[in-house]
């Protein structure tokens, strides 16, 4: 466990989720003592309290967990590399006119109902192994990784969105075993009680994710897999000695430092079978692996409806240059198309590559410039590095070196970012340093910084796309494409990280506006961005790496100062142990807020919520019908908030349908003629992949 604490300092959030906004902590999540919750830990394993090294591994993965934060994760080798477990039914959480609270019912029998047999009525469940449904599922949506409550509620259910991610989605939902759910034993049996009276149970199962040749016992497994086959611990004098012998190897030879890798990913694109989508009509484009498309709506009063599909930010890291061509391809066609109006959907988005999310905004709103300001937490080996990336990357001015660009192109040389003025730093520390340090919410933290859009190396950062707008990607016209009013961003909750920042920009820069989908039930309003609000992920890899480069490049003068600082802390035992390991390293910060709360604890609802119905969780263009219905039509499917989103509707109800109490009615839109019923029945097959190397959910800036 001391391995860890050097990577858990770079986890910018554990005081305020100590100490949260009052609104927070009423909203969305209690507050949480991080550091106490490992210590005790600490405690159990020095007392001998745990009986397994998996018990021992539920509590570390618990206390990573319970942060309720995308970008922070431990999970031991126990955990989350033997098995993983599931269930054989996938729910949903439908109203039954769009205007009563949502009841559970199984997937498959929506199914089978909408498309199949018309007499069948498909019967909701009460009660999950005997308890309450909805009681049940609260508790169950609290292993998810999202903060939102009603996130969390709705990643439970199958969902066509995540589906169409493939094994990077959580698929059919986390009650099923996918997305964080795969790593909750739920027991040997599952009972659905329903409300005919009917009850079913099923078994659950568990999947394996090793070979057992050999093995019969958990101490065979223990020896197997758990004990790291070569050392994985390097003193500081070890990891300094390594240092200069690199140094000294690499004095005559123009190789890349450890921190960067040795091929940008884009060059050689893999040539991979595109995914289904069950639930989706034809598209106009997508990217092949449902990353991002483009649909125009079909239908009376929808002649003038383009929909933009971004599922992810880019989880794979060769499909990037693509996904940008598919939203500019999309664009230029809905205006070939003679459409005027845009519903951006971004169910399923857990983030991606940082720049895609710049960049689409820049398609979007290209006279724009996006604020985008973040920070650090200062402690004393960010502190180091600065000094010594800086250091490095000064003796190279000017150099296409392809080791001091790295260093230049990284965030702990001074140089590289931007202050909130648009203007270079001065130092790493000092007056208009970059380091700072400076002090919020009982913790320290490095001055704002901003990306430097217009670097001409930022690219190596960016999946190989240049962002549209800057250095020689300047757009040609700055014609917006759609206006504001005829744009509106819709949610499923799941929204984080990469999704959060772009969500940011369009929100707060450009004054779009949103509609959140789903939820608990109830009739409160719903957060858009449910998940980790963080604008930067760094994996332990990369922090190792980053340390490790930093001691192997330091003038030999400081090797003797190393040895006392928190970079010989640092050592790959944790990482010999770990499935995945990650920490939030930046925050999001808003201009002008004083007291710079980042935006992971701040609540802030959509102007329109809308459940699901049976044809919605079938069919998405079920969905955008009834939002396009909503925001431009005579419809209103708003549970909370409302429809006048722009303050244009000018008393549009003379000519809508309205009930007796003068208000606009929801109007239940059926699933398309040409709705694929056997895709429909294979996306039940859906499973989130068992690898944790994929970036979906992450903020992410390549390499």
């Amino acid at each position: 466990m001391e391995s860890m604490r050097p990577y858990l300092d770079w986890q910018s959030t554990t005081s305020y989720l100590k100490d949260p906004p009052k609104e927070y902590a009423e909203a969305v999540q209690p507050p949480y003592d991080f550091w106490a919750t490992l210590n005790a830990i600490e405690m159990n394993v020095a007392r001998g309290a745990y009986a397994s090294e998996y018990d021992f591994g539920w509590d570390l993965y618990q206390a990573t967990q319970q942060a309720h934060d995308g970008h922070f994760s431990f999970v031991l080798d126990v955990v989350g590399n033997i098995f993983s477990f599931g269930r054989t039914t996938a729910l949903v959480s439908v109203s039954e006119d769009g205007k009563d609270l949502p009841a559970i019912y199984v997937y498959a029998d929506i199914l089978a109902a909408q498309t199949g047999n018309s007499s069948f009525n498909p019967s909701q469940v009460v009660l999950i192994d005997g308890m309450h449904t909805t009681e049940f599922l609260l508790d169950w949506a609290q292993y998810g990784g999202h903060q939102d409550k009603d996130a969390l509620w709705n990643n439970l259910f199958y969902s066509p969105a995540q589906v169409s991610l493939g094994g990077s989605g959580t698929g059919t939902g986390t009650f099923a075993g996918n997305g964080r759910g795969r790593f909750v034993y739920p027991g040997p049996t599952t009972t659905l009680t329903f409300a005919n009276g009917t009850n079913v149970t099923n078994e659950n199962y568990a999947r394996t994710h090793i070979s057992f040749k050999n093995i019969e016992s958990g101490a065979d497994i223990y020896r197997e897999y758990l004990v790291p086959k070569s050392p994985p611990h390097l003193d500081a004098s070890e990891m300094l000695q390594r240092g200069e012998a690199k140094h000294e190897e690499n004095k005559n030879n123009d190789t890349r430092i450890p921190y960067l890798p040795q091929d940008t990913p884009f060059s050689h694109p893999r040539q991979v079978r595109s995914i289904d989508a069950p639930g989706y009509p034809p598209p106009v484009t997508r990217q092949r692996h449902n990353m991002n498309g483009g649909y125009f709506l079909e239908g009376p009063g929808f002649e003038d409806v383009a929909v933009l599909t971004v599922a992810s930010f880019v989880h794979q890291p060769f499909a990037g240059q693509e996904f940008q061509q598919v939203n500019s391809d999309f664009i230029a066609a809905a205006l070939a198309a003679n459409k005027t109006k845009l519903i951006i959907d971004v169910s399923a988005n857990g983030g991606g590559v940082i720049l895609q999310g710049y960049d689409l905004f820049k398609q979007l709103f290209p006279s724009i410039h996006p604020y985008g300001a973040s920070r650090f937490r200062a402690h004393e080996t960010v502190d180091w590095l600065g000094e010594i990336y800086s250091e490095f990357a000064a003796r190279f001015v000017n150099s296409s070196d392809r080791q001091a660009m790295n260093f230049q192109l990284a965030p702990w040389d001074y140089r590289t970012d931007l202050d909130t003025n648009d203007e270079h730093f001065a130092s790493w520390k000092g007056e208009r340093g970059k380091y700072g340090p400076h002090e919020y919410g009982n913790d320290t933290f490095t001055s704002l910084m901003r990306w430097d859009l217009n670097d001409p190396q930022l690219h190596q950062y960016s999946g190989g796309i240049k962002v549209s707008g800057y250095g020689d990607h300047t757009n040609k016209s700055y014609q917006q494409p759609f206006e504001t009013h005829n744009i509106i961003l819709v949610y499923d909750g799941y929204c984080a990280s990469t999704c959060a920042i772009f969500s940011e920009f369009l929100r707060r820069d450009a004054g779009v506006k949103t509609i959140a989908l789903g939820g608990r039930p109830s009739l409160h309003p719903m957060q858009g961005v449910g998940g980790v609000k963080g604008t930067n992920m760094y994996t332990w890899n990369h922090i190792f790496s980053a340390v490790n480069s930093a001691i192997g490049y330091a003038d030999k003068l400081l090797h003797q100062d190393l040895n006392d600082t928190a970079l010989a802390r640092y050592t790959p035992l944790a990482l010999a142990r770990a499935t995945d390991a990650r920490v939030n390293s930046r925050d999001g910060i808003r201009k002008n807020d004083h007291d710079q709360t980042p935006w992971q604890f701040l609540y802030e609802p959509t102007e329109c919520r809308i459940f699901y119905t049976k044809q919605m969780v079938l069919d998405q263009s079920a969905v955008w019908k009834t939002v396009a219905d909503t925001v431009w039509g005579k419809g209103n499917a708003c549970v909370a908030g409302d429809n006048n989103f722009y303050g244009d509707k000018e008393g549009g109800d003379d000519d809508a349908d309205v009930g007796d109490d003068g208000k606009r009615e929801h109007r239940i839109w059926d699933v398309s003629d040409g709705f694929d019923v056997e895709e429909a029945w294979r996306g039940l097959d859906v499973e989130t992949e068992h690898r944790w190397d994929h970036d979906k959910g992450d903020c992410v800036m390549y390499p």
